[in-house]
């Protein structure tokens, strides 16, 4: 080899060797040091504030122990949804300190692992091999365990949810108070006094009730209280019918203590028939309840003489159609928020909408919405089904609020301090029968009126209440002798989020549904909403048209008087003309309603092929080019 060609080499290979001994001395100077940078659009890979406050306050670990089967037979999209699971715990056990601890399993069948799973109460899934297929998680500290049996990629967008509430749950040593007030006997204790005329004894306590009480300690609070226990970190309100004032004043200074409130209002209860006072043989209305001292004051009323009725979410079909039982589902519910965004469908039964603008100082977000196809109907008409229901109806055009969420810091809605109760004398009338048995005890100190909330709060109203009973959230079955009940939509799942929201660490409220790593062609979406519009507007045209020609013809029916003695009508040239002129738009508006969804068909096929064309060959075309110009710039260089 000559010389030069040697010292070439040598230095070559001590400059190799060299680069290598830095990248490897820079690798492990900077190891513990950790740098990413989220480029999501919805920020998939960044945990949530509210995430990062609840880890920061551990003060003891919280173990994790992650369930998952690895093979050959485990599906490749179970396999990558799996490795996401893994990341996120990353992402929690650096977050935290490391005050969470990951334990990986692989159960395979017959081993340990296995073993422990089943003791976790994770579930197994049958593969389509026939194999056991285990996905879940453990959660626990100390005693307190928490099991998610079952992860699914349907359910991937709550994921840092339900895996921050677990973590919530089990670092709380103590079940936290919820205090439930209602109208109608939500905890079973005996029937309204129309009731009792059908039915003897006591009723079972709803479902929900049963289901809260695993995770809270539940309080009933009076329809009649004065004061709200500070014990109670979140009041369930659930149809307040005939409600005071005053009872509406203790839940204003629970709110200015920092209190939460969940609040189920309704125009129309079709589950509390109440007694009609102006119907003399006996005849009943459904019950009404609204919170009208505070909600107003927030800046929102609901109309008690309407219900919503809405076509695009109306149950039912052809004579059994009832558009005021709504079966909300997809845009209707807030993809974003935690609680609504895997609730699948909500059965909202005879509510009104919620309207108004957030106070000063309080913030919005619609929790569940009507669609534009929607319009207010009168109480007499609520349950009225097929064609009599939608006669005359006109949409307004416009989204309707049907559940909310208020946050910030509220001011009360008496300003002037606890209102006068009316029933104050007889109360005094009342109570002097029993001064004269016993000594009157002292009255305690009166609490100071507070005039604004310490703190950030929160209220949810809801403008439906039938939705939280058994008949409608719920199929109760007897297999065996056992008790099953199964959920017939998301009202049950969407009424516990929202009180474990409320009732558990603050932080949750504010924790964001993670964003989905899969994405809609919204284009094609918003291109079949506006196709539905036009086709819509075209059916009204022809519809109106129809109503006018036949006006006229019953107005000439009328000119001509009785036509048994005066022979068939006959119609003038003009009235001829008229006539065969609407035949003629008619038979055209058909034409174009079938070239509209002709159309529609076509350009929705076009965009998703040329769609999928881009996102598909792109990249490598970018590649490919990207190639050439480099060696195009290296064949330039190497020339002489």
């Amino acid at each position: 080899m000559p010389k030069k060609g040697l010292e070439t080499f040598l230095y070559s290979a001590v400059g190799v060797l060299a680069l290598a001994l830095i990248v490897v001395a820079v690798n492990y100077i900077f190891s513990p040091v950790r740098a990413r940078i989220d480029l999501t659009e919805g920020k998939v890979f960044t945990l949530s504030e509210g995430t990062r406050a609840i880890l920061a306050k551990l003060e003891s670990p919280v173990k994790i122990r992650f369930y998952y089967t690895q093979g050959e037979a485990t599906p490749v999209a179970l396999k990558t949804f799996a490795q996401r699971v893994e990341d996120l715990l990353s992402e929690f056990r650096s977050a935290s300190g490391g005050k969470v601890v990951v334990e990986k399993y692989n159960p395979q069948p017959d081993s340990d692992a296995e073993d422990s799973a089943t003791l976790d109460g994770i579930e197994g899934q049958m593969l389509n091999t026939g194999e056991k297929f285990y996905l879940g998680l453990a959660i626990s500290q100390l005693d307190d365990k928490v099991a998610i049996p079952v992860l699914t990629p349907e359910r991937e967008r709550l994921l840092e949810y339900d895996l921050t509430r677990a973590v919530a749950r089990v670092s709380t040593a103590k079940k936290p108070v919820v205090g439930v007030m209602s109208a109608v006997p939500v905890f079973g204790r005996g029937l309204s006094p129309l009731a009792m005329q059908e039915q003897k004894g006591l009723t079972e306590p709803w479902v929900l009730i049963a289901e809260l009480k695993r995770d809270f300690e539940l309080k009933e609070v009076s329809m009649n209280a004065e004061s709200i226990d500070p014990e109670i970190r979140a009041l369930l309100v659930i149809h307040p019918r005939d409600i005071s004032e005053v009872t509406q004043y203790a839940i204003d200074q629970f709110l200015m203590r920092g209190g939460k409130l969940i609040a189920f209002v309704d125009p129309y209860m079709y589950f509390d028939q109440q007694r009609d006072m102006q119907n003399p043989l006996g005849g009943t209305q459904a019950g009404q309840s609204s919170l009208y001292a505070l909600m107003k004051p927030w800046g929102f009323d609901m109309d008690m003489s309407k219900v919503l009725a809405d076509l695009t979410y109306a149950s039912g079909e052809g004579p059994r159609l009832l558009p005021t039982l709504l079966n909300l589902t997809g845009n209707a519910l807030n993809p974003d928020d935690p609680v609504t965004s895997q609730v699948g469908s909500l059965l909202y039964a005879f509510g009104g909408a919620l309207k108004g603008k957030p106070a000063e100082g309080i913030s919005m977000s619609v929790l569940a919405k009507s669609s534009p196809n929607n319009m207010p109907v009168d109480l007499i008409i609520a349950t009225l089904t097929g064609e009599p229901s939608t006669k005359g109806f006109e949409p307004t055009n416009t989204e309707q609020p049907l559940a909310i969420r208020l946050t910030g810091k509220f001011k009360s809605a008496f300003p002037d301090g606890k209102p006068k109760d009316p029933f104050a004398e007889m109360k005094k009338d009342q109570d002097k029968g029993k001064e004269a048995v016993e000594a009157k005890k002292p009255e305690p100190a009166a609490a100071p009126h507070l005039k604004e909330s310490k703190e950030d709060t929160t209220v949810v109203l809801v403008g439906d209440a039938d939705m939280l009973t058994d008949n409608a959230a719920v199929d109760i079955q007897d297999v065996f002798g056992q008790r099953v009940i199964v959920p017939r939509n998301g009202n049950l799942n969407f009424a516990q989020s929202l009180v474990e929201q409320l009732a558990s660490d603050q932080n949750l409220i504010g924790l964001r549904s993670r964003a989905a790593f899969t994405r809609p062609l919204t284009v094609v979406r918003q291109m079949e909403q506006k196709a539905q519009e036009a086709y819509l507007g075209k059916i009204k045209q022809l519809e109106d048209d129809l109503q006018d020609t036949q006006k006229k013809l019953e107005d000439i029916q009328k000119r001509r008087g009785d036509t048994k003695d005066k022979g068939p009508v006959v119609l003038s040239p003009e009235q001829q003309a008229e006539v065969d002129e609407f035949r003629k738009r008619s038979a055209a508006t058909r034409v174009e309603l079938k070239e509209l969804r002709r159309d529609l068909r076509q350009d929705t096929e076009s965009l998703q092929f040329w769609t999928k064309v881009v996102n598909i060959g792109a990249m490598p075309l970018l590649i490919v080019v990207l190639g050439a110009g480099i060696a195009l710039a290296r064949r330039r260089e190497v020339r002489p």
